[in-house]
Order: structure tokens, then C-alpha cells, then sequence
């Protein structure tokens, strides 16, 4: 009877006894893309969010990886704010690049023998370059108000996460992979600001934390 029992969990959870080998390497590039626009009282915000991030990983154990991702953020945020009280009209694009480098342990599930499931625990660094242009129009004849001028400083993000994902294996070699979500956190922290810095959590499902990747598999 136990054993008809675990048969049928088995089958009802599609799972596995297909591993992957200790001792496979792999290489993998993954891309993640978001946008989005929002109206807040009298401000108008865009967000456009792209990285690019090669992967190199290595199975410690069946499993188990370990891997190192370098890569590239471009993050563009543009607001425009009125207000009926102001004759001016500001508008501010903030564009950050950063440098990427993203240690990483992924440890996968077996759901079939081509598709897995996945928890991954990261460490993401950025060290970035950002530039806030300032413009008004409408300034009631005010020649500082409408003077354009911009600033620029340098900035560090660390974060510790954990994302969930799914791995599917097209070919012995070759799989499409997806992580959707992020439980984490993140300390930012602006040469401008000297010693303070912005702390920021995240828990659950994101639009701004789904990215997918093709993988390459050295399978042994």
C-alpha cells in the first residue's frame, strides 16, 4: 500500500530520479529587461531596466552548482512633475551603468528528465556610474529655475538573494532557464551621500526581477 502511495506522489509531482552529474560545468548567458510607467499625484515616472549577465557555473555535488556572473545594468528613470500651484514644469532623467559581479549556489530539484526546478542564493555587486539631468520648462521668467544643469556620482549596490526558477533541457547540452521573484536585500549606497546609505528589501514576485538564459552543459 506504501508503495502505491509514493508511486502515485511520483507521478502526481512529475518527479525524477534524473540528476545532474557532480563535476559538470556549464556556461550561460542571461538577460533581463523591465519597464514600466506610473502616474503619482502630479508626477509621471518611466523605468527602463536592462542586464546582461554571462554565467560560468560547476557542480560540486549532483545537484548542486556553484557558479561566478559578470556582466552589464543600464537603468534609465525619467519623471516629469507639475503641479497646478508652479508655472514650471521639471523634468529629471537618472541613468545609472554599473558593473555586474554576482557569485552564486544554485541548488536544483528533479521534476522530469528534462525540466528542474531550482532555488538560487546570490550575492550581486554593483559599482556604477550615475548622471541626473535636470530641466524645466514654463519657469515665469526665472533664469535659475530654467537653467538645465546635471549631476553625476559614483555608487555601490550589494545584495543578498535567494530566486527561484526552472531549467528546461532542450537537448543533452543545451536548456532555456527562467527566475522569476526575489527574496532578498540591498544596500545602496551614493559617493554624494558619504556615509548613508538606502536599504531595501523584496519578497515575492517581480516583474523587475524575471530574467531568462540560454545555457550551454559540458555534460560528462
Amino acid at each position: 500500500m506504501k508503495r502505491i502511495v509514493l508511486m502515485g506522489a511520483v507521478a502526481l509531482f512529475g518527479l525524477s530520479n534524473a540528476q545532474i552529474a557532480k563535476g559538470t560545468s556549464y556556461l550561460s548567458g542571461q538577460v533581463g529587461y523591465y519597464h514600466s510607467e506610473k502616474n503619482e499625484f502630479e508626477t509621471k515616472r518611466k523605468d527602463d531596466v536592462i542586464r546582461i549577465l554571462p554565467t560560468v557555473g560547476y557542480f560540486v555535488n549532483n545537484n548542486l552548482a556553484v557558479g561566478l556572473g559578470i556582466g552589464y545594468k543600464n537603468a534609465v528613470t525619467k519623471y516629469k512633475v507639475s503641479s497646478p500651484g508652479f508655472l514650471n514644469t521639471v523634468e529629471i532623467k537618472d541613468t545609472d551603468n554599473a558593473f555586474v559581479v554576482a557569485p552564486f549556489v544554485r541548488k536544483y530539484w528533479t521534476l522530469s528528465d528534462k525540466l528542474y526546478i531550482f532555488g538560487q542564493l546570490q550575492v550581486p555587486l554593483e559599482f556604477g556610474k550615475e548622471k541626473v539631468d535636470f530641466n524645466s520648462e514654463g519657469d515665469g521668467g526665472d533664469p535659475i529655475l530654467s537653467a538645465p544643469f546635471t549631476q553625476k556620482n559614483n555608487y555601490t549596490n550589494i545584495g543578498v538573494n535567494i530566486k527561484p526558477g526552472l531549467d528546461y533541457f532542450v537537448t543533452k547540452n543545451w536548456s532555456i532557464e527562467a527566475t522569476i521573484g526575489e527574496f532578498g536585500y540591498n544596500t545602496y549606497k551614493r559617493d554624494i551621500d558619504g556615509a548613508r546609505r538606502a536599504d531595501d528589501y523584496k519578497f515575492g514576485i517581480s516583474l523587475t526581477s524575471v530574467t531568462f538564459g540560454v545555457k550551454y552543459v559540458f555534460a560528462k
